[in-house]
């Protein structure tokens, strides 16, 4: 999954709960910025952002390793 999949997921999520940028930029401790960066694709949050901001929200970093 690529950053812009990524921001696509979060604000899907962010709209089915009802809430706005600035309300989840609040709930997940980041500036309004950095949330509009990670929605869009543009941003590259930290694994600790980005963790931040899925918990907010109720969603869960999976990390899937492929085998060789």
């Amino acid at each position: 999954m690529n950053a812009q999949e990524i921001g696509k997921r979060i604000r899907q999520r962010r709209r089915v709960l009802g809430i706005d940028q600035k309300t989840a930029a609040e709930l997940s401790h980041v500036s309004v910025h950095t949330l509009s960066d990670i929605e869009s694709g543009k941003g590259n949050p930290s694994i600790k952002v980005l963790a931040a901001v899925l918990d907010a929200l109720g969603l869960e970093l999976r990390i899937q390793v492929k085998e060789i």
